[in-house]
């Protein structure tokens, strides 16, 4: 049997476990065509790039799978009929990786570099020396009243 890795989007309006009886839907229709899932991985409400469907959000799982090609194409099917699903990729895979995967190990990545990703405030801006010194704020002269008669009028 091969090995496959399979990446689900479902709809944002449906609930956590909601999507966890989807998955375990389609991981038993799976085993009744002879293949197993070796690892499934939550991986949350996440923002789409682009709207699918009008959906801007959709919960991300991904399932390590170890089954024939009959019996994920069976599975493929299955999704493209139900209504929950926005996407579907299944990429076959030489091994499927042990541990955690890239999207779960960074997940709270972001959390910890707070704002502005680590930079943090960036101070007072610095003088390069060609807008001339700053005299009260403004360094660009007299302002014109609203008739447009002032100092810098040439009429």
């Amino acid at each position: 049997m091969a090995l496959y890795e399979t990446i689900l989007i479902f709809r944002q309006d449906i609930s956590s476990t909601q999507v966890e009886t989807l998955t375990e839907t389609f991981s038993n229709i799976l085993k009744e065509q002879g293949g197993s899932v070796v690892k499934t991985e939550q991986w949350g409400l996440k923002t789409l790039t682009y709207r699918i469907n009008k959906n801007r959000k959709g919960h991300y799982v991904y399932l390590g799978l170890d089954a024939p090609a009959a019996a994920v194409a069976e599975m493929e099917r299955n999704l493209s009929i139900n209504e929950d699903v926005l996407r579907v990729m299944t990429v076959k895979v030489e091994k499927i990786e042990e541990g955690q995967t890239a999207m779960l190990a960074n997940k709270g990545e972001r959390a910890e570099r707070g704002p502005r990703g680590g930079f943090g405030d960036r101070g007072p801006r610095r003088e390069f020396g060609d807008r001339g010194p700053r005299e009260g704020g403004f360094s660009r002269g007299p302002r014109r009243d609203a008739a447009g008669e002032g100092e810098g009028d040439r009429a």
